[in-house]
């Protein structure tokens, strides 16, 4: 413990006068940026694979013209590992719609910074489950982007990333919050 203007402050605090010495504060901005970032890869595969805007998703195949976003992805896994699971299950509407509900909870809880640890946790397991389903990779024996995510969505909800540059520290004085501590 440090001893600051007569006060106890813990040197693992991150709003502390101790850690803006040590590296952690700027580390806080380094951490909101990449929610920022990571928040707009998902809150886009949303918006693209809805209005097919033609970065990855053309407008006839978009989710407004009655195109499946889980199709294309998924329909091509056939010949890998797992791809039989993954194949059968391209296209049906209940998927479809968990997974875009997926993209656009987990973007906009990331780019708000409100809830991060529920939008880790559903962005690793939607992340791992992409991962799965290209097994086994073509340009490494295990790891790709969807891991790398994975690691920093989780990074994100260990250091409360959504209090720097989002609403997290508000959102965590809330009642709601307060009583399900989960929600943070």
């Amino acid at each position: 413990m440090a001893i600051t203007a007569g006060r106890r402050v813990s040197p693992l605090a991150p709003h502390s006068a101790a850690s803006s010495s040590d590296g952690t504060h700027r580390a806080r901005y380094a951490w909101a940026a990449a929610r920022i970032a990571l928040g707009w890869v998902f809150l886009w595969a949303f918006l693209d694979k809805t209005f097919g805007w033609g970065f990855a998703t053309p407008a006839a195949k978009a989710w407004v013209a009655g195109g499946s976003p889980t199709t294309g992805f998924l329909k091509g896994t056939g010949e890998n590992a797992l791809g039989g699971l993954f194949s059968a299950l391209a296209g049906q509407a209940w998927v479809d719609w968990l997974f875009m509900l997926g993209l656009l909870g987990v973007g906009t809880a990331l780019l708000l910074g409100a809830g991060i640890r529920i939008a880790a946790a559903a962005g690793t397991l939607m992340l791992l489950m992409m991962w799965a389903a290209e097994l086994p990779l073509t340009t490494n024996p295990f790891m790709d982007d969807h891991l790398i995510y994975s690691i920093i969505l989780i990074g994100l909800a260990l250091a409360g990333a959504g209090d720097t540059w989002g609403v997290g520290a508000w959102w965590s004085r809330t009642p709601l919050v307060r009583a399900y501590p989960v929600l943070r």
